[in-house]
């Protein structure tokens, strides 16, 4: 994936790449990135991994995820990366979010991005910070199935879907 995006990023400058926070290897993935000034879309991850390849424990992969967007938010200051968090994890944004001011690093110059419906008020707020907020929709053909496999890899998720849909 990384050769194929190196390859594509040369050709086509907007061109971008999700990666998975959770992967023992992102870190270094990222670093061999930077020089290309790639466009990240950062993601927990949510796939049965060996805990030789994936973080087992949620908190060392929210720890992952804060320090590979701190490293992104970095480069981003120099105008190196567009880092994109793709989390519904409020605390964890609200952390990177005062990150990015701490190091100068304008909204604009990183996103936010969240699945359509889930939770919206907090986009809503998001964007009335003034931070740029994306909702990803799916689509296509194969979108059920897509959806499904996400629930059934991360059981966690239908309770995360459920709260969306009847908040406090």
């Amino acid at each position: 994936t990384l050769a194929l995006y190196e390859g594509l990023k040369r050709k086509h400058e907007r061109s971008g790449l999700a990666m998975q926070a959770y992967l023992r290897r992102t870190p270094a993935d990222l670093q061999r990135l930077l020089p290309l000034k790639p466009i990240v879309r950062l993601v927990k991850g949510a796939y049965a991994e060996p805990a030789s390849v994936a973080f087992p424990v949620k908190a060392d992969t929210d720890a992952a995820f804060f320090d590979i967007s701190v490293t992104m938010l970095k480069a981003a200051a120099a105008g190196d990366c567009l880092p994109i968090l793709g989390t519904h994890d409020t605390g964890l944004i609200a952390r990177i979010v005062a990150e990015a001011r701490r190091l100068n690093v304008k909204p604009g110059q990183y996103e936010v991005h969240m699945l359509y419906g889930i939770r919206e008020n907090e986009q809503r707020q998001l964007v009335a910070q003034g931070e740029t907020v994306k909702t990803l929709i799916s689509y296509g053909s194969s979108w059920y199935k897509w959806y499904m496999r996400r629930l059934a890899e991360r059981p966690a998720n239908v309770w995360f879907v459920v709260r969306s849909m009847f908040p406090a």
